[in-house]
């Protein structure tokens, strides 16, 4: 009980809202943003909010789902963006020299961070609320973000109920992040578009390719004008026995999947029986599965 109100008292004291939490930013500085569908919407606003008041603030990240006004050409004297992925909220601003794409394995990030080889000053991030033992979880986004989070001089971070609680390396003590912005939004969502016959043809090719006992990697390719055929291969799965996924993020493709009783990973070689991801980009099914 006595640790129970340490945490709680230290917790009032950390609270701020997001005006308030960005008031830190100073020009120069490196700030991360966490990763798709828990892209922390109120801290972004907040850092454009900015954008007048600094210069040459570089931003990192991975992919991110929702609004990105940061990214945009009249803005980058202020943000100079640099993505390990290129998603479609920045896409432009990449293609017209205004930012930059480093390519690099995912695995591979969390190794820049730590050796201090791309060191950040701020990490903004999105939470669950603490649970009785004043711990959070990072939710649906862990992938590199749970490295930004080890390695930032300062993390900001948006505590919202909305947020899924999930297992595995997710947890931390709520203390040992810097400052808390509550809020009270949906989770940012990605729905899978239908797919055309071209592309469940494609599917259905991938997945005869596809044994009983197959450990299975998710990507998030899109082929434009077919959709993201990653996805339609679980369809066509349903008839294999002891499925596993060892993946950098999964979607609602593979609730039908794991429901058909194809997936057990009972012939992984790591997490046997689990499903592992390192980020969950899909719609609220997903989340509350």
């Amino acid at each position: 009980m006595e640790y129970m109100n340490d945490w709680q008292e230290q917790y009032s004291d950390m609270l701020a809202t997001p005006t308030q939490a960005l008031s830190h930013l100073k020009s120069g500085q490196r700030v991360f943003i966490g990763t798709g569908c828990g892209a922390p919407q109120d801290l972004i606003m907040a850092m454009t909010a900015r954008a007048r008041q600094v210069s040459n603030v570089e931003v990192i990240q991975l992919i991110t789902k929702g609004d990105a006004p940061y990214a945009d050409k009249k803005m980058s004297d202020s943000f100079a963006i640099n993505s390990f992925f290129i998603s479609s909220n920045i896409h432009s601003v990449i293609q017209e020299g205004y930012g930059d794409y480093t390519p690099i394995l995912l695995s591979d990030v969390p190794k820049l961070f730590n050796s201090g080889s791309l060191p950040l000053d701020i990490a903004l991030v999105q939470v669950t609320p603490p649970n009785a033992h004043g711990r959070v979880s990072l939710g649906i986004s862990v992938d590199i973000t749970r490295s930004a989070i080890d390695n930032a001089s300062l993390v900001i971070a948006e505590v919202n109920p909305n947020m899924p609680w999930t297992h595995g390396d997710t947890t931390m003590e709520v203390v040992d992040l810097d400052i808390l912005v509550p809020v009270d939004r949906p989770i940012l969502e990605r729905e899978l578009h239908t797919p055309n016959e071209i592309s469940r043809t494609i599917a259905r090719a991938a997945a005869a390719l596809i044994p009983n006992g197959s450990t299975i990697e998710l990507g998030l390719g899109r082929v434009p004008g077919y959709g993201r055929i990653p996805q339609v291969v679980m369809e066509y799965l349903h008839d294999r026995k002891d499925i596993g996924f060892h993946t950098e993020m999964i979607s609602d493709s593979i609730i039908p999947l794991v429901a058909s009783g194809a997936v057990t990973g009972a012939m992984k070689s790591i997490d046997r029986g689990k499903i592992t991801a390192s980020f969950c980009m899909g719609t609220k099914k997903l989340y509350d599965y």
